[in-house]
Formats: C-alpha cells, sequence, structure tokens
C-alpha cells in the first residue's frame, strides 16, 4: 500500500501542474495520462469536442465484457483568478497530512489513485474489467460527459456501476439534482430618462423577471414533493449576476441575467422551463415590443446537466456498498457527471476521496488519509472483480 500512495503523490504532482481549466484545451493532461497508459499496454480511446481541443478518454483494463466497474472523473478545475492563495496553485505542496494544489480534490485526487493502481488492477486476474473514464469541462456543466457516455455504452461493454469519483469523504452519495444555467439578455430602447414613454427601461423588465423567479422559487418551497430524496427537498432558482445600465439619467438600453434552475429528480424541468420562457415571451417581451418592435429579450442555455434520480435498487449502490462496507447513503444538491450516466442507462454513484468543503476554494488540498481510504477501496474492487 505503501507504494501505492508514493506513486499516487507522484502522479497528483504531475496533474495538479496541468492548468486544465473548463473550456481550454486539456489535451496536455490527456496526452500525459494516454503515455502513462501505453507505459502499461493500455489501448486509450479519445472523443472530443466540436473544436478538437477537448478530450475526454475511456480505457479498459481486463476482459472486454459487460459487468465492469467504470471510474469517472473530470480533468477541468476552475479558476484561481481573485483567490487569495498562499500556497503555489499548480504545484503540489505537502504539509503534514495534506496535499495542497488546485485540483488536488476536485478531482485530480480521486484520477491519481486510479491510476496508480493500474498496475494492480493489470495483476489481478479480472473476471471482468475495469474502465478508466476521464471526462472535459464539468465545472461549467458537464460538457464532456455525455459524449463520454455515448462512448461507453458504443464500446458494448456495459458496466454494472459508474463510480464517479467527486470529494464525498468517501460516502455513497445515491442522488443529485439537475440544472439548468441560464443567461437572458434585455435590449431596450435607449433615452432621456425625463420622459420614460420615449424608451423601454431594460433593467425594469428584468427586475419584473427576477421578481417572478423569485416567487416561482417560494411556491416551489411550498409545495415540496411528498416523497423527495433531497435536502433541500424542492427544486430552487438562484439569480447570480446582473449587469446593465449606462447612468441614471439615461433608459437603460441592456440588462443582462445570469441565472440558474436546479431541479429535483424525477422532475427534467421542462415543464418550469416552458412555464418561464412563457412569461419572458408572452409577457415580458410582447409588452417592450408593443410601442417599439426592435426591441427584444434573448435567453441562451448555457449548460443543462441531467439529475441523478435516487435508485434503492441500483446495481451501482450495491456494488459499491458491497466492496466499500457503507451501508448509509445520501443524496446532494449539487450536480456531477452522474447524471449524463444515468440518463444513458449506467446505473451511476458519486464516491471519492476528500471534502467538497475544499473544493474550488484558495489552498484546495485532500488529505492523505483519504488518499489511502480511496487506495484500500481500489485494491478491494480488484479483488471483487476478479471473483
Amino acid at each position: 500500500m505503501q507504494n501505492a500512495v508514493e506513486m499516487t503523490v507522484k502522479i497528483l504532482e504531475k496533474l495538479v501542474s496541468f492548468k486544465s481549466f473548463s473550456g481550454q484545451t486539456n489535451l496536455d493532461l490527456i496526452s500525459y495520462v494516454s503515455d502513462y497508459l501505453d507505459g502499461y499496454g493500455i489501448q486509450t480511446d479519445l472523443s472530443h469536442d466540436e473544436t478538437g481541443l477537448r478530450a475526454n478518454l475511456f480505457a479498459t483494463i481486463g476482459p472486454k465484457a459487460d459487468g465492469g466497474v467504470a471510474l469517472s472523473g473530470h480533468t477541468d478545475v476552475v479558476p484561481v483568478d481573485g483567490q487569495n492563495w498562499t500556497l503555489p496553485a499548480f504545484e503540489l505542496t505537502r504539509k503534514d497530512d495534506r496535499l495542497f494544489g488546485r485540483g488536488s480534490v476536485d478531482m485530480k485526487g480521486f484520477l491519481a489513485c486510479a491510476l496508480a493502481m493500474v498496475p494492480s488492477f493489470q495483476r489481478a486476474p479480472l473476471q471482468r474489467p475495469i474502465h478508466l473514464a476521464l471526462s472535459f469541462d464539468e465545472e461549467t456543466g458537464s460538457i464532456g460527459a455525455p459524449i463520454l457516455s455515448r462512448q461507453i455504452v458504443d464500446s458494448g461493454m456495459k458496466p454494472a456501476a459508474v463510480i464517479v469519483g467527486e470529494p464525498t469523504e468517501m460516502k455513497v452519495i445515491a442522488g443529485h439534482k439537475g440544472g439548468y444555467e441560464m443567461h437572458t439578455h434585455f435590449t431596450g430602447i435607449a433615452g432621456h430618462s425625463s420622459d420614460p414613454r420615449r424608451g423601454v427601461n431594460a433593467i425594469h423588465y428584468a427586475a419584473r423577471f427576477i421578481v417572478f423567479l423569485e416567487n416561482l422559487s417560494a411556491e416551489f418551497a411550498q409545495n415540496p414533493p411528498a416523497d423527495s430524496a433531497f435536502d433541500p427537498p424542492q427544486s430552487t432558482l438562484n439569480i447570480g449576476t446582473i449587469r446593465g445600465g449606462a447612468g441614471r439619467s439615461i433608459i437603460a438600453e441592456d440588462c443582462a441575467l445570469g441565472w440558474e434552475l436546479r431541479i429535483t429528480p424525477p422532475d427534467d424541468g421542462k415543464e418550469t422551463m416552458k412555464r418561464i420562457n412563457s412569461f419572458l415571451t408572452d409577457l415580458l417581451l410582447s409588452e417592450m415590443q408593443k410601442n417599439f418592435p426592435t426591441a427584444d429579450i434573448v435567453t441562451t442555455t448555457e449548460s443543462e446537466y441531467p439529475g441523478l434520480a435516487f435508485d434503492p435498487g441500483s446495481t451501482a449502490l450495491s456494488v459499491v456498498q458491497q466492496i466499500s462496507g457503507e451501508n448509509t447513503f445520501t443524496t446532494v444538491p449539487f450536480g456531477t457527471d452522474a447524471g449524463c450516466f444515468f440518463r444513458d442507462g449506467l446505473p451511476t454513484v458519486v464516491f471519492g476521496p476528500g471534502s467538497i468543503e475544499q473544493a474550488h476554494k484558495p489552498d484546495e488540498y485532500i488529505e492523505l488519509s483519504q488518499i489511502k481510504a480511496c487506495l484500500k477501496f481500489f485494491q478491494k474492487l480488484g479483488d471483487w472483480q476478479s471473483i
């Protein structure tokens, strides 16, 4: 085990050094992983985004058969701009039982553990495969995961379980919410504020939309699903950004909102989105264009990720519980790539080392004890797949 820990730290040091920000190329990291696996004679299959600058990676250890376990993690990290780091963000720093660096816990620590266990997996007499599945751009709304999920389905080797290794402190997460990340731009008509009749105030209409979303959110809270497995039990709305206007004496020509809808499975949110879009177009836009037909409202879906619906009969839940000995499980309100795999019929749970409380923060870290716990689980996984 000590050798595996040392190898994990060495691999994590390399992974952290890659500035694999969401929306930017991750090909240098993918090339490193491909070369590493090639050194053990393991073939890798890549799938790309439309630009070819970002890639998913899929690799199989053991027999090409159904019933495998896929270890999945995203390669992208969030930016460090504006954060007060006291340690180098892209150099792994060890202090006592903690390993510091951007992505150390979210979620390159999990990937490093999986890669460090490759020699052990290869030596095991696997009866069913262990897959490695690395995705791009999870942080901006699971952009790469739908492509990767189809890649797994098309491989003809349906896993009994997909384990998405987000930091859960090695506790089993059996469900999470889905979401829509949205941008709405109001275009009004500028003019002198002394006569509001001569223009259309984009900020006024954006404010009415904000009130509508607040009221809708309150409606959700007052009528939560009776059998919800989530906390909070209902779907939620949030307005995260607002920008608009040019001056106090000018009728605002522009106003833009960034907002999100988080959906409680099994609801897919489509009816709620129809209701929101109807308010924007049938009411607000109609009013704006009554005397000024060039006024406009444009809403863009920047990302959409499905939820992971809680399934007590999931083979993924059963496999992870039996191997880990964790008999309890829970759900979380945030999203992961797991929903994309679940949507394509792949049994999936979220289960990985480290705490989400350390993610996205300056001086992000993962505890060495969590690395060891993950490696211990992977050792048992190799034994499980060899029976």
